[in-house]
């Protein structure tokens, strides 16, 4: 007797059935619209890079998370790949005749071995949409813009999108005088203020062995909050004197002042100096968007990342962009209840039943004729009462049944039920077809 094998998944990894995938393209669908509005173009890259194209590019603790792939017979050390920029930028420095600039958007499942939890998951799609070759502010602000866009078009209306610079974080350690091996501590410790507060901060700090002249600059500067402006304002005051800072400083400010002109509404953006973007490539503005209620993390993240490129391609190019997080998009949909009604659990609109054998041929004509008009159509494809069909599409969400039985066959007609109302009309044969489009088109 055959052993038998236990359906089981991976830790991490999920089935997403039919009706989890039509939401899931209800919210796809939204973000390529978005990303094309702004011209962006697609991009597909390999699951698989090679290892070496890979490694060096995340920090030492993300890359213990990633997935090495080695086929039996072959020699090259593969990966599956970590995220979308590092293959973007692979694939900008192999076609370096690319116009610039080069706007594209990628969305693609990628792997990490992550502690699985909610909005969590080791195998996820992420969007990303990226600007390869405009150094100034304004693809920044444009990249933003677009978060915006999709947020507020998939329903959301209680988001912020906290905005930092590399170069400011970097002028913070200067000011305060912490060693450079210690920086790497001392961002991580500012990223978790909203977890753990000042005091946490000040332990954790401590913990890494900085300096305690260094923590009281630092605990004094972590107190300053407030509006963006007002922030940008005192950080000048308190890091005048590091040049990167104030560089770092007049970009954001570019980026508020541009977001204002892009009719962004200020009260969804936060300049927020304790956010740290954990990837090592970022050289410039970074950002992410967060919603209070759930408490599930950053939907979005990304940052500008001048020198990656140029780890393939020899010289460096500027490059921004974002990548929005598909599944904790959705978890917050699905959780708030925010998908709209149109979006159905099947992408079936209209079930033909089936009288009894000699019936066949027409209900299976009339199926042809519903697909012509655009209408998505099954045939019941058993020999099963009526009343089992009809069960069969009100439990699969399909909205609309057609009954051609002997008495509507020699009277040249057609029986609809719509199931979500019980209504049902005899329509002739000839404008059922017709009619099924119109009474799914119309508003609900």
């Amino acid at each position: 007797m055959q052993r038998r094998i236990e359906p089981r998944l991976p830790r991490g990894m999920r089935d997403l059935l039919p009706e989890e995938m039509l939401r899931r393209r209800h919210v796809m669908d939204r973000v390529r619209e978005v990303f094309e509005a702004f011209g962006f173009g697609p991009l597909e890259t390999p699951a698989l890079e090679r290892e070496e194209t890979l490694l060096g590019k995340y920090g030492p603790e993300a890359e213990k998370l990633m997935y090495s792939a080695r086929h039996a017979k072959g020699k090259d050390r593969l990966a599956l790949r970590y995220d979308l920029s590092v293959p973007l930028a692979r694939v900008v420095a192999a076609h370096q005749d690319l116009p610039k600039p080069f706007k594209r958007y990628q969305i693609a499942p990628v792997w990490r071995a992550e502690r699985p939890q909610k909005g969590r998951y080791r195998e996820f799609y992420q969007c990303d949409v990226d600007t390869v070759g405009a150094p100034g502010m304004l693809a920044d602000a444009e990249i933003l813009q677009i978060v915006y866009e999709v947020l507020s078009r998939l329903g959301f209306s209680e988001f912020t999108i906290r905005l930092n610079n590399r170069k400011v974080l970097n002028g913070i350690g200067q000011i305060a005088g912490v060693p450079a091996e210690a920086l790497p501590g001392l961002y991580r410790s500012i990223d978790k203020l909203d977890r753990i507060g000042l005091d946490g901060v000040q332990q954790e700090l401590e913990s890494h062995h900085i300096p305690a002249d260094a923590i009281g600059r630092l605990m004094a500067l972590l107190q300053v909050g407030g509006e963006s402006h007002h922030v940008l304002a005192a950080l000048r005051d308190h890091l005048g004197r590091s040049a990167e800072a104030g560089e770092g400083i007049g970009e954001l400010e570019e980026i508020l002042s541009l977001l204002e002109a892009m009719a962004v509404p200020p009260e969804r953006v936060r300049v927020d100096f304790a956010m740290v973007r954990g990837l090592e490539y970022y050289t410039g503005p970074i950002y992410e968007t967060v919603v209070e209620r759930p408490r599930i993390g950053s939907l979005t993240g990304g940052g500008r990342y001048d020198r990656l490129i140029g780890l393939f391609a020899g010289r460096d190019l500027p490059a921004t962009g974002t990548s929005l997080g598909i599944e904790r998009i959705i978890d917050v949909m699905e959780e708030q209840s925010m998908f709209p009604p149109g979006v159905r659990r099947t992408v079936t609109q209209a079930l033909v039943t089936v009288f009894d054998a000699a019936l066949l041929p027409a209900s299976l004509a009339l199926a042809g004729r519903l697909r012509g008009a655009g209408v998505n159509t099954e045939v019941y494809l058993e020999r099963r009462p009526l009343s089992d069909q009809v069960r069969y599409a009100d439990r699969s969400g399909i909205p609309v049944a057609l009954f051609l039985g002997p008495e509507e066959e020699r009277a040249g007609l057609v029986k609809l039920r719509l199931l979500g109302t019980g209504e049902e009309r005899a329509v002739p044969a000839e404008q059922a077809a017709a009619t099924v489009r119109a009474r799914l088109e119309a508003p609900r």
